[in-house]
């Protein structure tokens, strides 16, 4: 049920923190992983180790380089079954301060890129009548984050969690299932200052009932069970894993 020998995966951030884990843990799974992101030096390094890992170097703000990873991964595999559409930046300022390019920038990256490419794949996806679509949301797609101010974060991660909805309505008769996770807060790279300061950390832990972070390894039974055939009845839900972080 969760063997996917001979799937071919797109992981979108895959040269740190959970895009590598994510394209890590489909390669275990048997697939064949295609790793985008923008630092070619990390995909090398990660495709290295890895033997069905492909690294393809790309912007997923720069429209023209999405077509082109979708027609190189077609053209080299015949085939796109599952999608993770991670890449995702954050800024944490306050709405009065926060420069207006900024957070248009941050909707880019973290939910028209996100439209874009699953687009893109689900044409192909379309024309096989199967496919899993995972979209990386946030907790903070399903709240505020105050009192820490990300407003721009917010509201392209709940940009995330609709938009995952009406993908999942539009393509459910074509086979096309989409979903999303929403992490809580994880020890990654991207929260590395979080992890090492005493203040998030007393934050993190008064706001989680299991009173920790996670770890990257959490998110691997998600990640399988969204993507894999474990999941055949299941679209537009977004999946939190959280520690509790929402359930009070």
């Amino acid at each position: 049920m969760f063997d996917l020998t001979g799937q071919v995966a797109i992981v979108t951030g895959a040269s740190s923190g959970l895009g590598e884990r994510f394209a890590r843990v489909l390669h275990d799974a048997g697939a064949h992983v295609v790793a985008v992101a923008r630092r070619v030096d990390r995909l090398e390094a990660l495709a290295a180790e890895h033997e069905r890992i492909v690294p393809h170097a790309a912007d997923v703000t720069d429209d023209v380089a999405l077509k082109r990873l979708v027609d190189d991964t077609m053209d080299r595999f015949g085939r796109i079954d599952i999608l993770v559409n991670n890449a995702g930046m954050g800024t944490s300022e306050r709405a009065l301060d926060e420069d207006l390019d900024s957070f248009r920038y941050t909707l880019e990256v973290n939910l028209v890129a996100v439209f874009n490419l699953a687009r893109l794949v689900a044409r192909p996806m379309l024309e096989t009548g199967k496919g899993s679509i995972v979209n990386i949301a946030s907790i903070y797609g399903l709240g505020s984050s105050w009192p820490i101010p990300n407003g721009s974060y917010t509201a392209s991660k709940g940009g995330v969690v609709q938009l995952t909805r009406e993908l999942a309505c539009q393509w459910a008769k074509g086979g096309v299932r989409v979903n999303a996770i929403a992490p809580g807060f994880f020890v990654s790279e991207a929260t590395a200052e979080m992890v090492a300061n005493p203040k998030s950390i007393a934050y993190v832990e008064k706001g989680t009932p299991m009173r920790r972070f996670g770890q990257a390894h959490e998110l691997d039974g998600a990640l399988m069970y969204l993507a894999s055939d474990a999941s055949t009845f299941m679209t537009g839900q977004t999946m939190t894993v959280d520690g509790g972080w929402t359930a009070h």
